[in-house]
C-alpha cells in the first residue's frame, strides 16, 4: 500500500525537525540531556503500553503530598493557578 504524498512529507518534516532538535540537545548540559532522555523513554513506554514507573523524586513528591493530605494541609486552587502560570513561557 502506498502512502499519500502529504503523509510522506509530514514524516520527512518531522524527522528533519527531530534531527535539528537533537543537534541542539548535544550542546545542553548533561543533566538536561538526561532529563530529555527520561522523558523520551516515558513516551516510548506509554506508546508501547508499558507501565509507568515514577522516578525517585516523583515518588518522594507523592509521599509528601499524601502526608500533607493526611495532615489536612491543602493548597488553594488560586495558588495552584498562580504557580502554574509562573512556570509557563509567555
Amino acid at each position: 500500500m502506498r502512502r499519500p504524498a502529504v503523509t510522506c512529507y509530514a514524516i520527512n518534516m518531522t524527522a528533519k525537525v527531530l534531527m535539528e532538535a537533537m543537534k541542539r540537545v548535544e550542546t545542553w548540559p548533561e543533566e538536561a540531556q538526561e532529563e530529555l532522555a527520561g522523558i523520551a523513554l516515558e513516551i516510548d513506554a506509554a506508546l508501547k503500553g508499558g507501565a509507568y514507573r515514577p522516578t525517585p523524586n516523583e515518588l518522594a513528591g507523592i509521599d509528601r503530598g499524601l502526608r500533607a493530605a493526611e495532615q489536612g494541609r491543602f493548597v488553594m486552587p488560586e495558588d495552584v493557578l498562580t504557580a502554574v502560570a509562573k512556570r509557563r513561557p509567555e
